[in-house]
């Protein structure tokens, strides 16, 4: 992965703070930084979601350097931000069902932990500061495609969180002159991504269920369709949002792929990949999920040069193979 270059800008002496790291879509971007040279890429994570395992392969880099922490704690995020040129701000606890099931911890960490960054970081000077949204934050909005200025009512708790987070820059863009971009993703798959717990997103799932020749559960009718996003199309967002000039206000745009994928289509493609014929076991549809999702790209597009190179068939395979030559690693 990362065969390909998203930045054009001599990184060798910028720093970057990923918060969330040690997590999913952070630990691929930390690979990507690492990977083209930057000058220092701290990690701030206190691994309540992540993982060592996804960060281990950095740690003899000289360029790295973790601190395990709390963003719920003001002063830790002024200390990881000590030095900072540019912040992806990845740290989050995701999952409608889980803040359904506790929305007092996910309005903790995504509400209170993300002011304390956007303080810090507007304390602290850096360039830019780029944070992770949500689809979410669409909520009951039937419109497709999905276009940025036009969203509806949230339908979960973590829905209230996320669309907290674009007021909030919003409010400090206006008051502050601090700027920043949110990324929305759409259902972000791909390598590092957790299939164990509760809160396990569908595709590592279905790739664990396929690669142990088991049947599958899919919520409802399997006719829920998404707008899947391979990792790499994620980070180079990132990169792209990071490394942008003359953002002078608050932005938020879509991260996806532009193509609307079936659970029936997405398990089909999924048990191609594997080579087997099982029919997936259907339970009830989840509380607070949408029923389907698809995003119009061009504003990203325009604004930061956001081209996806990964079509989600492209990024099944890519993930399938890597579960499978890493399948003693996942926790």
């Amino acid at each position: 992965m990362y065969d390909k270059l998203y930045h054009t800008t001599d990184i060798s002496q910028s720093s970057f703070l990923i918060t969330g790291g040690a997590g999913f879509i952070g630990s691929n971007i930390v690979e990507y930084l690492l990977k083209y040279g930057a000058g220092k890429v701290r990690v701030l994570d206190n691994f309540s979601t992540g993982s060592n395992a996804n960060i281990e392969e950095f740690k003899s880099n000289l360029v790295f350097e973790l601190i395990e922490g709390d963003i719920r704690d003001l002063e830790t995020c002024r200390r990881a931000l000590e030095g900072i040129d540019y912040v992806s701000h990845q740290a989050a606890l995701g999952s409608v069902p889980r803040s359904i099931n506790d929305p007092i911890r996910s309005n903790e960490v995504n509400v209170n932990g993300f002011l304390n960054m956007l303080v810090a970081a507007r304390d602290a000077g850096v360039k830019n500061f780029i944070y992770a949204a949500s689809s979410s934050t669409y909520g009951d909005h039937t419109g497709l495609p999905k276009i940025e200025d036009k969203i509806g009512s949230p339908l979960s708790p973590y829905a209230v969180t996320k669309f907290v987070n674009e007021l909030y820059a919003s409010v400090f863009s206006r008051s502050y002159d601090f700027h920043t971009i949110g990324l929305r993703y759409f259902n972000v798959f791909g390598p590092k991504q957790n299939p164990k717990g509760p809160y396990a997103a569908v595709i590592p799932l279905f790739i664990e269920a396929a690669i142990e020749n088991k049947q599958p559960y899919i919520n409802g009718d399997g006719g829920t369709s998404r707008d899947f996003t391979f990792v790499e199309n994620a980070v180079q967002a990132n990169i792209k949002a990071l490394l942008a000039k003359d953002i002078d206000k608050h932005e938020v745009v879509n991260i996806a792929y532009g193509e609307r994928t079936t659970l029936n289509q997405l398990w089909q493609r999924v048990a191609k990949t594997a080579g087997i014929e099982l029919t997936p076991e259907y339970r009830e549809e989840r509380k607070g999920d949408v029923r389907h999702s698809l995003a119009d790209i061009s504003k990203a597009n325009q604004l930061i040069g956001y081209k996806p190179e990964f079509s989600v068939t492209e990024g099944l395979d890519i993930a399938f193979n890597w579960y499978k030559q890493n399948s003693t690693v996942v926790q």
